[in-house]
C-alpha cells in the first residue's frame, strides 16, 4: 500500500455520521446554546437539580419532547429521532437522564403498556412536564431479577381498587429518577393479585406527591443521597404502605382486569407475557448504549485535541534546523492510547445507528414480528454492554492522556467519567446482558444440545439461575459462512483484506459458542447441578457475547462505509475500521494463537499494522473527532479550545 494523503470533507464525514435523523441531530445543535445549556461544575445538589429541571421544561416547549409518542396526542411518532436527539444531550448528562427518565422510560412505559385512553389522559403533560414522573421498577433486594420484583399489587372488587403495598425493605423501590424531588406520579410495577391468584408482574399508575409536593397518603419518600455523579437527576427511593389506586390505573395494554376482578389478556402464557411486555421498553437500553458512546465521543474530543497541540519535550535538530517542541500527539505510544479507542467509537458508532435503524421500524410496523422483537432485544443487550464498557474505559483513558488537564473540572473530563460510570450497570447490568445475549446464540445450536427443550434451556440460562431481565432473547441469526474454512492457519492473506478479517471474527465466534453449547450439553448429560454447571462456564458464556458483538459491531462498519462510495472519507473509514478489527485482533491474540487462527509471525504482523495504522491515522484525528458534531461549547473544556485544534498536525500522511 501507498501513502498519501487524504483531502477528507469534513462536512462529508458528519452528514454520513449524523445519518437518517441528521435533521434532530441538528436541530439539537441549534437548540442547546447559550447559558442554560452550558455545562457547569460547582453547582450544590439542588442547585444542579433545579437547573436541570428547567432545561427539560425548556426542551418541552420544542418539538423535540413529542418525537417519541403518537401522533393523536400531539407527537410525531418518531421513535429513532427520540434516541437521536437523547444522544445530542452531553453538555450536561444529568439533563441527559432526566430526558431518559421523563420521556423515555415513564412517558415510554405508559405508551407501551397502556392503551388509547391512557395516551390522552396522561401523555399531554408527560410531554409538557406538566405531569413529570418516574419510573418504578428497580427494588432494592432484587436488582435485575424482574419477574420476582415483591412489591405487590391486590385487586379489591369492592371498590375497583388495586392495593399497591410494599411487604419488606428489600421491595421498597430504589435508585428511580425524579423520586427523590420532582415526580408526581410514578409507573410502578409489582406483582398483579386478583381473586387470590398472582399473574405476574404488571405496571401501575401511582400518584406519589399532591399538587403541593408532599407525598400521597401511605406514600413514604427519601433522597438516595449523594452519588458519585449525575446529580442534576433526584434519585429516591419510594415505599408503599396499601395505597389504593383506581382499577383504571392499571397499564393494561397486556393484562387486564374487570370491574369483578376478572383477569384476561391476549397472551395466555405468563412468562411470555412478562417478556413481551419488558421487550416493548428496549428503547431505553438503547438508548443508554448511545448516550455512553457519545460521552466517549466528547471525552476523546477533548483529548485528542489537547493532544494536537499540547507540546512535551523536542525533537533534535536536523539539516541545521533548529530545534522545535513535539506534540504529543506525534508520540505513537500517545496514538496508541486514543486512536484504537477512536476506531472503537466509530464502530459503534453505526452498530449504534443499525440497532436504532430496527427499533424505529420495528415501532411502525402494522402487526408486531416476535422474532424481530425478540432479534432486537438481544442486539440491544449485547451493544448495551459493550458501548458501556467502552465509554468507561475510554473515558479513564483520555483523563491519563490529558495528564493534569485532565483532573481539572473545568475540562469537563472528571464530570464525563462520573456522570456515564453508572452507564454500565443501568437499564441492566452489563454481565446479566452479556449472559442473555449468549442464552440467544445457543438457541442458534439447538442441535448441540440434542433433546435439551426450549423450557429446558431457558431454565438452565437463565430464569432459575440469574434471572436476567429479559429471559426470552434470540440470537442474531449467525452469517452464513460460519462452515467456511478456518483462517489465518496456513494462509498469508493481507491483513487488511476486509473478507479476511470478517472470517477471523466469524469463525472466532462461530468456535465460541459451539464449544460452550458442547460444554453445557455433557455436563447435563453427566447429570451435574445446573447452578454449578452454568457458574463454571460463566467465563466462557461471557467470551461467547464478546465475541458475537466483536463481529456484529464490524459489520455495521463495513455497512457504514459502503455508503461512502469512492471518495476520500470511505477510504479514510476504511483506514479507520482497519485499526478497529485489528486492535480487536490484537486484544485477542492469546485466544488466535491458542487456537492456531494466527502463527506468532502473523501475530506480531498484526500489533506492526497497528502502530503502522495509528501513525498514518494522526494527521486526521481532529477531523475524525470533529465529525461528531459536538458544538465547542458542549464539551466545555479550555484545553479543547485552542487556536490550533482544527490544524490536521504535521505527521506522515495517512495510507490511501
Amino acid at each position: 500500500m501507498t501513502e498519501q494523503a487524504l483531502r477528507v470533507n469534513e462536512n462529508e464525514l458528519r452528514q454520513l455520521l449524523d445519518g437518517r435523523w441528521a435533521g434532530v441531530r441538528q436541530r439539537a445543535r441549534d437548540l442547546l446554546r447559550g447559558e442554560r445549556f452550558a455545562p457547569v461544575s460547582g453547582l450544590s445538589v439542588e442547585e444542579h437539580r433545579a437547573r436541570v429541571l428547567d432545561q427539560l421544561k425548556a426542551l418541552a416547549a420544542e418539538d423535540i419532547s413529542g418525537y417519541g409518542f403518537p401522533e393523536s396526542v400531539g407527537g410525531s411518532d418518531d421513535v429513532g429521532a427520540s434516541v437521536a436527539a437523547f444522544e445530542m444531550l452531553v453538555a450536561d448528562m444529568s439533563l441527559m437522564v432526566k430526558v431518559g427518565v421523563q420521556w423515555g422510560l415513564f412517558g415510554g412505559a405508559i405508551r407501551a403498556l397502556g392503551t388509547e385512553r391512557h395516551h390522552a389522559e396522561y401523555l399531554p403533560g408527560v410531554m409538557s412536564v406538566d405531569l413529570p414522573g418516574c419510573f418504578a421498577m428497580t427494588e432494592t433486594g432484587r436488582g435485575s431479577d424482574v419477574q420476582r420484583l415483591r412489591t405487590t399489587a391486590e385487586y379489591d372488587p369492592a371498590t375497583e381498587e388495586f392495593t399497591v403495598h410494599t411487604p419488606d425493605e428489600s421491595a421498597r423501590k430504589d435508585y428511580i429518577g425524579n423520586a427523590a424531588r420532582d415526580g408526581r406520579v410514578a409507573v410502578v410495577f409489582a406483582q398483579l393479585r386478583t381473586g387470590g391468584r398472582g399473574h405476574g408482574v404488571h405496571a401501575l399508575l401511582v400518584p406519589i406527591r399532591d399538587a403541593q409536593g408532599a407525598p400521597m397518603p401511605g406514600v413514604r419518600i427519601e433522597d438516595c443521597g449523594a452519588k458519585a455523579g449525575l446529580n442534576g437527576v433526584d434519585n429516591g427511593r419510594l415505599w408503599f404502605d396499601r395505597v389504593r389506586v383506581p382499577r383504571a390505573n392499571l397499564l393494561d395494554r397486556y393484562g387486564a382486569v374487570a370491574a369483578d376482578g376478572t383477569y384476561s389478556s391476549p397472551i395466555d402464557n405468563e412468562n411470555r407475557r412478562f417478556f413481551t411486555m419488558l421487550g416493548t421498553l428496549v428503547r431505553g437500553r438503547i438508548s443508554v448504549a448511545g448516550g455512553a458512546g457519545t460521552a466517549a465521543k466528547a471525552a476523546l474530543a477533548i483529548a485528542l485535541r489537547y493532544a494536537d497541540t499540547r507540546r512535551q519535550f523536542t525533537r533534535p535538530a536536523a539539516d541545521g534546523e533548529p530545534e522545535r517542541e513535539v506534540r504529543v500527539l506525534d508520540y505513537l505510544a500517545h496514538q496508541r492510547k486514543l486512536l484504537p479507542a477512536l476506531a472503537r467509537s466509530y464502530a459503534l458508532h453505526f452498530a449504534q445507528e443499525e440497532l436504532v435503524t430496527r427499533l424505529h421500524e420495528l415501532s411502525r410496523a402494522p402487526e408486531r414480528d416476535e422474532r424481530a422483537q425478540r432479534e432486537l432485544e438481544s442486539r440491544a443487550a449485547g451493544l448495551k454492554a459493550v458501548a458501556t464498557w467502552h465509554a468507561t474505559a475510554t473515558i479513564q483513558t483520555c483523563r491519563e492522556a490529558c495528564g493534569g488537564a485532565g483532573y481539572l473540572a473545568e475540562n469537563r473530563i472528571p464530570q464525563l467519567k462520573a456522570d456515564s460510570d453508572i452507564f454500565t450497570t443501568f437499564e441492566g447490568d452489563n454481565t446479566v446482558l452479556l449472559q442473555q445475549l449468549t442464552k440467544g446464540l445457543l438457541t442458534d445450536f439447538q442441535e448441540s444440545f440434542g433433546d435439551l427443550d426450549q423450557l429446558e434451556l431457558a431454565r438452565f440460562m437463565a430464569g432459575r439461575v440469574f434471572g436476567a431481565v429479559i429471559e426470552r432473547t434470540a440470537a442474531a441469526p449467525l452469517i452464513e459462512s460460519l462452515v467456511s474454512a478456518r483462517p489465518g492457519r496456513s494462509t498469508e492473506e493481507d491483513l487488511y483484506n476486509r473478507g479476511w478479517q470478517l472470517e477471523l471474527l466469524e469463525d472466532r465466534e462461530r468456535h465460541v459458542v459451539e464449544g460452550l453449547a458442547r460444554r453445557l450439553r455433557r455436563a447435563r448429560k453427566d447429570g451435574g447441578d445446573a447452578f454449578e454447571v452454568f457458574n463454571r462456564a460463566q467465563g466462557h458464556v461471557l467470551a461467547a457475547g464478546r465475541a458475537h458483538m466483536d463481529r456484529v459491531v464490524l459489520e455495521a462498519f463495513v455497512a457504514g462505509i459502503d455508503r461512502c462510495g469512492d471518495t476520500s472519507t470511505a477510504k479514510l473509514l476504511n483506514r479507520v475500521c482497519d485499526l478497529y478489527v485489528l486492535s480487536v485482533v490484537e486484544e485477542e491474540r492469546a485466544w488466535f494463537l491458542e487456537h492456531e487462527r494466527l502463527s506468532a509471525t502473523r501475530s506480531k504482523a498484526v500489533t506492526a499494522a497497528v502502530d503502522d495504522l495509528c501513525r498514518g491515522l494522526r494527521p486526521y484525528a481532529v477531523t475524525l473527532v470533529n465529525a461528531f458534531g459536538l458544538r465547542d461549547e458542549w464539551l466545555g473544556a479550555p484545553i479543547a479550545l485552542g487556536a490550533e485544534h482544527a490544524r490536521q498536525g504535521d505527521a506522515p500522511p495517512a495510507r490511501g
